[in-house]
This record gives C-alpha cells, sequence and structure tokens, in this order.
C-alpha cells in the first residue's frame, strides 16, 4: 500500500501520517523533511545543496528530491508499503514517482490532503519549537518547552528552526499554493483524492483518515475490478 499525505506546511501530516503507520502495522513512514535534514547533518553533497534552498523556504529542486526518495522506497522495509509526507510536492515530482514505480509494478494507492485554513498554520509554526538533539517538538500555544530551553526528554537544546520564522512561514505557504496545490486535482482526477479537515483534534483526524482511507480503497478496488471484467467496454 503506498499512501501520500499533502496539505500545508504544519497542517499536521508528519504527526497523522506516524499515526496511520502504528495502525497499518508500521509500514514506513517516509518523511523528506527528515530525510534532507538528515543529509545536512551528514554534511552529504545533496544535503549541502539542498540546504540553501530550505534555509530560504524555498522548494528542493526536484532531481534531488526524486533521487532521495526513490532511493528510500527501494529499501527491504518498503516492500510492503510505505506512507510519504512531504514528497510529491509538485506535478513534476507526481508524474516522475507515477513512471518509477510503475517500473516496479507498483502504484499510489490514495492520496490523504488535511486541510486547514491558511492563518491557522502561519499559527502553528510559528508557534514551534524543536529540540536539536532528539527532535521532540514543542509548542508555545499548547506545550510550552522548559523556561530554560533545554529539553526535558533529552537535554539537548530547544530553538526555533529557521523555516519556522513569521517571514519564511509566509514564503512557504506562496509556494505551497503555487506549486503543491495542483496536486489535488492531479490525484483528484485519478479518484485517489481523500480530503479530510485537518482543524479537529488529533484524534479525531486520524479517526476520519482510516474511515476514509478504507472507504476510498474499497471503491477503488471496486472500480478496478469492474474495469477488467470480460465485456468492459
Amino acid at each position: 500500500m503506498e499512501l501520500i499525505f499533502i496539505g500545508y506546511p504544519g497542517s499536521g501530516k508528519g504527526t497523522q501520517a506516524a499515526l496511520l503507520s502504528q495502525h497499518l502495522n508500521n509500514i514506513p513512514r517516509i518523511s523528506t523533511g527528515d530525510i534532507l535534514r538528515a543529509a545536512v547533518a551528514a554534511k552529504k553533497e545533496l544535503g549541502l545543496k539542498a540546504k540553501k534552498y530550505m534555509d530560504a523556504g524555498e522548494l528542493v529542486p526536484d532531481e534531488v528530491m526524486i533521487d532521495l526518495v526513490i532511493q528510500r522506497v527501494s529499501e527491504p522495509d518498503s516492500v510492503k508499503g510505505y506512507i510519504l509526507d512531504g514528497f510529491p510536492r509538485t506535478i513534476h515530482q507526481a508524474q516522475e514517482l507515477d513512471r518509477v514505480l510503475l517500473n516496479y509494478d507498483r502504484k499510489i494507492s490514495a492520496v490523504i490532503s488535511l486541510e486547514i485554513e491558511k492563518r491557522k498554520v502561519v499559527e502553528r509554526l510559528t508557534s514551534r519549537r524543536v529540540c536539536g538533539r532528539c527532535g521532540h517538538l514543542y509548542n508555545l500555544l499548547a506545550d510550552l518547552p522548559p523556561e530554560n530551553n533545554i529539553c526535558s526528554a533529552c537535554g539537548g537544546e530547544v530553538y526555533q528552526r529557521s523555516d519556522d520564522k513569521p517571514e519564511t512561514v509566509l514564503h512557504r505557504m506562496d509556494v505551497y499554493e503555487e506549486a503543491t496545490r495542483p496536486l489535488k486535482a492531479y490525484y483528484g482526477s485519478q479518484g485517489k483524492l481523500v480530503q479530510i479537515d485537518g482543524s479537529l483534534s488529533i484524534e479525531k483526524v486520524h479517526a476520519e483518515v482510516v474511515h476514509r482511507l478504507v472507504k476510498k480503497l474499497i471503491e477503488l478496488e471496486t472500480a478496478a475490478k469492474l474495469l477488467s471484467a470480460p465485456g468492459h467496454a
């Protein structure tokens, strides 16, 4: 089962993808953000190339992202499926992903779009803080970091990522509108799009994702059987 989460940065894709991964017997959640940050930390060539785009809130070039993702979904733990979080982000990336998966006789099963108002996303992201050591997330609105900015989980330093600063967040919203939002029409035309209200509580969003995803997969399976039936025009 190959799944994709799309939505504004900060819409909850990472959280919901992780919960769905657990629900689906821990098929891997593949976060391009994590892949990129690991590459940057390791000072790999692709990571250093991507860093300047990440710091500015720009999309990393397609050729870099496609290479990283294809390498990852080709690993043994992805044989039974995976959940992509943060990829594809452009129509070109989606088309390339479809093309490569076809070579492996695989295809995207469904695409979950988390819908949330732009102002709420900006509020979420600019309030977010992260531990530089373990990655634990805090939020100034709901889950305050310790006053000394030392992570309570591991003792690492808690800080605001450069791509969570107000000016960068607003730019990321504009980039999403221009480059990523068209994916809804792309996957919608394939009958694979599932739209979920991302402003609900984490638990309610997860329940809705599971319910709507099962419904969509049954719908697609039924359609596929009808199309393959003898005598279908």
